[in-house]
């Protein structure tokens, strides 16, 4: 029999909010044991200090280690727990609950297949440079693995939660005679973010092992992924890593498709997702589509010379709100305008995943 993957999208009231997905353990919609991960968008800023992550991440290991019958350490081990930060324009708060239910028929054809793995810790010196990128790719190998996807072509989206530097950590490696690569902890994010997905390219065989340097991070955007989603946070110092993709081996009726957004107004590519994970429309989608659609994941950043499709934006310029910032806010109205929904997991800070600019979108959906 097959594994069969299961998909709930449910909303929180605040990011210590796990009522929505208590909901679904108490009623048996899924059982606890059968949770892989959960990805959240919470309401932060997005930056180094959004203690939303960790605040929503102790409340999923509070919510679920009773039902696990561990502890909460050993819960947060079990469980792949990715908080996104910023939801800034219409966005709306929410967790996306990926669960594996065996027992399934083998479907006719690939379904949505997803594994996990994590990196060891990364020392402070080691984020942005060589030793995160490989060791990035080695977890993405691993997650494939787990997930029995057999061919790196069926693999569609990899969501990667990675370290950044704190002033503390920063402090500490300086006190051992190591120099990390930036003293600035939020320029940390990006090298972190760029390093993880360049492990992510290198493991899906998008760019060469020659390629890798530490120069190359968030200095050579011709190297990029269109399947890596990167999102730096406070709350841990190691990676954890999440693959998404279709496999003969698992049953159910969910499949994932993905494209790259070329801008930040890609509607085109957004269509192309939909239409390879099985929903095909040209317009934003009806009521019954959007029941079909359990999920848009996409990663956004504002294009570095300043202009999208030959006209200016503000973005960089803006001293008051952070570009990547902006560049959430305005993704997600382009997307929840296709798609007639605004939780979606949008993500910003999108180095060397996409085209300078754009960036990869996904989505998964019931087949037809």
């Amino acid at each position: 029999m097959a594994k069969q993957a299961l998909a709930f999208r449910v909303p929180m009231a605040n990011p210590g909010d796990t009522s929505a997905l208590e909901a679904l353990l108490d009623d048996g919609t899924v059982k606890a044991e059968e949770i892989v991960a959960v990805l959240g968008k919470t309401e932060g800023n997005g930056c180094v200090n959004d203690y939303t992550r960790p605040y929503a991440v102790e409340a999923l290991k509070s919510a679920l280690a009773p039902r696990l019958d561990c502890s909460r350490a050993a819960a947060s081990a079990r469980i792949g727990m990715v908080m996104s930060g910023g939801t800034e324009g219409g966005l709306s708060p929410h967790f996306l609950v990926l669960a594996e239910r065996n027992g399934a028929t083998p479907a006719n054809g690939k379904r949505l297949a997803f594994g996990k793995a994590t990196t060891r810790p990364f020392l402070p010196e080691e984020i942005g440079r060589i030793p995160q990128i490989r060791e990035t790719a080695a977890a993405v190998g691993r997650a494939i693995r787990d997930a029995g996807i057999s061919s790196d072509s069926d693999v569609h989206f990899v969501q990667v939660k990675c370290p950044l530097l704190t002033a503390q950590r920063h402090a500490d490696a300086v006190a051992r005679g190591a120099r990390p690569a930036t003293h600035d902890t939020y320029a940390s994010m990006g090298l972190s973010r760029g390093a993880s997905a360049l492990g992510v390219a290198l493991a899906l065989g998008e760019i060469a092992e020659s390629a890798v340097s530490d120069d190359a991070v968030c200095r050579d955007f011709e190297l990029w992924s269109a399947r890596a989603s990167a999102s730096a946070g406070i709350e841990l110092t190691h990676s954890e890593v999440i693959v998404l993709g279709n496999s003969a081996l698992w049953g159910g009726d969910l499949v994932i498709g993905h494209a790259v957004m070329r801008d930040a107004i890609d509607l085109g590519a957004i269509y192309d997702a939909l239409a390879v994970a099985g929903l095909e429309t040209t317009r934003q989608l009806t009521e019954e589509q959007r029941r079909r659609l359990r999920a848009l994941l996409i990663k956004a950043e504002p294009s570095s010379n300043g202009e999208i499709r030959g006209r200016r934006h503000v973005m960089l310029d803006d001293s008051d709100i952070l570009a990547t910032r902006h560049a959430r806010a305005f993704v997600g109205g382009v997307a929840a305008g296709v798609v007639g929904r605004t939780d979606l997991f949008v993500s910003g800070g999108a180095e060397h995943q996409g085209p300078d600019g754009g960036g990869p979108v996904a989505a998964i959906c019931t087949a037809a």
